[in-house]
């Protein structure tokens, strides 16, 4: 398995960026924020449901759950792609973003996941 990425190199066609980076991109500069990550880029969302809730002007804003949805309807328009790591359960997802948008979820992406013994690919 790890002669494959020697034949056929890995092109990464997305970015990869904290969801806690784009909540406090929120805090900052608003709503505008929802309309960039909402767009027809590949995103990979990592550590999904950490992140606080926005706030911008004293208005409350759960951004993720936002963005989530409107990547939902880019996937069902235009088949567009979104990536997400998270070490929360699907009741945790639920919690955090409701169940709209979790069931959403179900249809936006695939799950994989890992037994609590698993080694940390990260080390």
């Amino acid at each position: 398995m790890k002669l494959l990425r020697y034949i056929v190199p890995h092109i990464k066609t997305y970015e990869v960026i904290p969801a806690r980076n784009i909540t406090f991109t929120f805090n900052n500069i608003g709503y505008k924020t929802i309309e960039e990550y909402g767009n027809s880029t590949f995103y990979c969302f990592d550590d999904l449901g950490v992140e606080t809730t926005g706030r911008h002007f004293g208005k409350d804003c759960n951004v993720m759950g936002e963005i989530l949805l409107s990547r939902y309807d880019l996937f069902l328009k235009s088949n567009i792609k979104t990536h997400a790591t998270t070490n929360l359960n699907a009741q945790e997802l639920e919690d955090r973003y409701g169940n709209r948008v979790r069931s959403r979820m179900r249809q936006l992406f695939n799950l994989i996941g890992f037994d609590k013994e698993s080694v940390d690919k990260r080390k």
